[in-house]
């Protein structure tokens, strides 16, 4: 399939055709796309010019989220009897399979770029993502694999949100994949390290299990580098993913830092989401700032403080010696004493804005600008206070003589993670003890291994996602021979013409070279005539929007269970309450659809020379729902103008 310059798309070889000649094109004189006739006509007609969101270009694993908002809103149809709920599911998870998992956790970015912050909120689009995953669980949707087996084996070391996310795309493209999980539960940090308050585990397992059921082998309780050889990895299979995360943490590197009550925030949820960690003792302080920080806060507000216990069931004995709590009565615990400190303001902290309100709902202290400087410990190596130094706004600056000590019980680091290579050959690793990756997340003069997620460098879930289709594409690439591919400046799945005219049997006919051509392709049948995709290479702005065509639609925000100070003991029920189908039609409806025609009728209703016409319903899909007749075109860009998405543009092409 060929794209001119002049944005008409048509099989066979790639030539350029216009609907009229020029005067004097047989004279040399100035190019025809550079004239002005009149002020208020000219040669340039209305292009139709698709180009990705910025929701999309703002989502690492690049969701085609104006299309999933979309057919929620039921602007585009599914084909046959399928229903719009699972039409959607399928488009989402195109992208993500874990979308109630990511509905309810995903700091989304997203929702940062939407471009209607510009008219009055963001579009809740993590709350629709979640509606589309829930759905799904109860629906009992399932992934289709009908491809033919290619006999190519992937070994993938890591069971995480990556690890899982590629072998469901190497699954699609047919070859067998092996995951090499060191726990005896798939799903990484996503099972370890968020609290099931916060993703329901049967919903989590139930999207595990659906990629399982693909056809992907499990080998559980296998640590690669411990329990199986890299040698035997590379003897016996095509390939290697390296998506191990990063699910060690960092202790504090300050003097004492190594006291045996001081543990990392990974450890601590580790065994909090286990089971083994049933409550705490005395009070707690966790340095950190970020989401992590705020789950251990979270946790250890829920879990309570109880008094008096032995020796063996204190927290860190649970958390280091990988032991469990014994059950104890409610009625002995009380609520523990939680402080939260970071070196940035708290206004500036990076968790969501979100989880620190709750955080503060719930009872945990919070305190900006403090840097901690020494762990005090008593002759038996047990920490009993943290000595802290306040700092300036700037975040780095300390203040002389303002040390002080906080008396406590256990110290948290959730400072940052750390990648566990036992085992592993240390030829994989860089300077900071992570893995290198090219573009395509080939491990450099590695052939044959590739890496996605934490291991690379610590980051969000779905960025790890967003690695992972990137190198299941590169990891099929090398099983095949082909050449690695260019990665598209805007690397995201989005709306293709081509596919939607595919999919509802409207592909333009073959073109025909040796066929005999008038000027102009506005009826040709192998040409989609005066159509431009640039969103491989283009983010539509808001400046490009007609934003006077939008009214002002409140925000549908999620409701939340109120947990506060008085009733956070003991209280693990999930906070979100998602939307009901009515809710989700609603607010996806508040999607402006920006770069892509959302069939408002403006270009119509406001052309005065009736140039803009309805494409015939048997031939119109999204995307194609309006056209032009260039004979009664006068150039007067009012279509343009009023476009609110930004999908008519006037130039051929420019």
């Amino acid at each position: 399939m060929q794209k001119n310059p002049y944005g008409q798309i048509h099989k066979g070889d790639n030539h350029t055709f216009r609907m009229f000649k020029d005067e004097g094109d047989e004279q040399g004189s100035v190019p025809w796309n550079q004239k002005i006739f009149q002020n208020d006509t000219s040669h340039k007609c209305p292009t139709y010019v698709s180009q990705t969101p910025p929701c999309q270009g703002s989502c690492p694993s690049g969701h085609n989220i104006r299309g999933w908002l979309d057919i929620v809103r039921g602007m585009e149809k599914p084909i046959g009897d399928m229903s719009w709920q699972e039409y959607a599911f399928r488009s989402a998870t195109d992208a993500n399979p874990f979308p109630s998992v990511m509905g309810r956790v995903c700091p989304a970015p997203c929702e940062d770029g939407c471009n209607r912050n510009e008219v009055e909120d963001t579009v809740g689009i993590n709350a629709v993502e979640q509606f589309i995953g829930d759905t799904a669980y109860k629906e009992d949707y399932k992934f289709e694999v009908n491809v033919k087996d290619t006999g190519k084996k992937v070994a993938i070391i890591g069971g995480g949100c990556g690890g899982l996310a590629a072998a469901l795309k190497l699954r699609k493209q047919g070859h067998s994949v092996t995951v090499f999980e060191k726990y005896d539960q798939l799903g990484g940090m996503m099972m370890y390290g968020i609290p099931d308050y916060r993703v329901p585990r049967d919903i989590l397992k139930h999207e595990i299990e659906r990629i399982i059921e693909t056809g992907i082998e499990t080998k559980m309780n296998t640590k690669v580098g411990v329990d199986v050889s890299m040698e035997e990895l590379e003897e016996n299979y095509d390939a290697v993913l390296f998506a191990i995360g990063a699910m060690s943490g960092r202790m504090l590197p300050i003097p004492g830092g190594d006291a045996n009550n001081c543990v990392s925030g990974v450890a601590f949820l580790e065994a909090y989401n286990q089971g083994r960690l049933q409550h705490i003792t005395g009070k707690v302080i966790c340095i950190g700032g970020g989401d992590t920080s705020i789950d251990v806060v979270s946790v250890a507000r829920r879990l309570g403080n109880i008094k008096n216990i032995a020796d063996k069931d204190r927290p860190e004995r649970v958390i280091f010696d990988d032991t469990a709590h014994d059950v104890v009565d409610t009625s002995k615990r009380l609520g523990a004493d939680v402080l939260l400190t970071t070196r940035s303001t708290i206004d500036n902290m990076p968790a969501a804005q979100e989880e620190v309100d709750d955080a503060n709902r719930e009872g945990v202290e919070i305190q900006g600008q403090l840097q901690p400087v020494e762990v005090i410990k008593n002759s038996d190596g047990h920490a009993t206070a943290l000595r802290m130094i306040r700092i300036e706004e700037d975040g780095s600056t300390q203040i002389k003589g303002s040390e002080f000590n906080i008396e406590c019980e256990l110290i948290v680091s959730a400072i940052g993670q750390r990648v566990d290579s036992e085992g592993i050959d240390g030829s994989f690793f860089n300077e900071h003890s992570f893995i290198d990756a090219d573009k395509n997340f080939q491990v450099p003069n590695k052939p044959g291994f590739f890496v996605c997620g934490d291991v690379v460098r610590p980051h969000l879930l779905t960025t790890a996602i967003g690695q992972a289709g990137i190198v299941a594409e590169s990891i099929g690439d090398y099983l095949t021979g082909d050449k690695q591919k260019t990665r598209n400046k805007v690397d995201v799945h989005y709306f293709d013409l081509m596919d939607k005219l595919n999919e509802w049997d409207l592909s333009p006919s073959d073109y025909d070279k040796n066929g005999t051509l008038g000027e102009g392709t506005d009826t040709a049948e192998y040409a989609v005539h005066n159509y431009e995709d640039r969103s491989f290479a283009s983010i539509i702005p808001h400046t490009e929007l007609f934003l006077g065509h939008f009214d002002n639609e409140k925000r549908n925000i999620r409701n939340h269970k109120a947990v506060n100070i008085n009733n956070v003991l003991g209280n693990f029920e999930e906070r979100l309450i998602g939307y009901t189908e009515e809710d989700a039609q609603k607010e996806a409806g508040r999607c402006m659809s920006c770069g892509l025609c959302f069939e408002c009728d403006n270009c119509i209703m406001y052309c005065p020379h009736d140039a803009v016409f309805k494409v015939k319903k048997d031939q119109a899909t999204l995307g194609r729902y309006v056209d032009t007749d260039y004979g009664k075109c006068i150039g007067c860009h009012i279509c343009a103008d009023v476009c609110p998405t930004g999908y008519i543009q006037m130039g051929l092409g420019e």
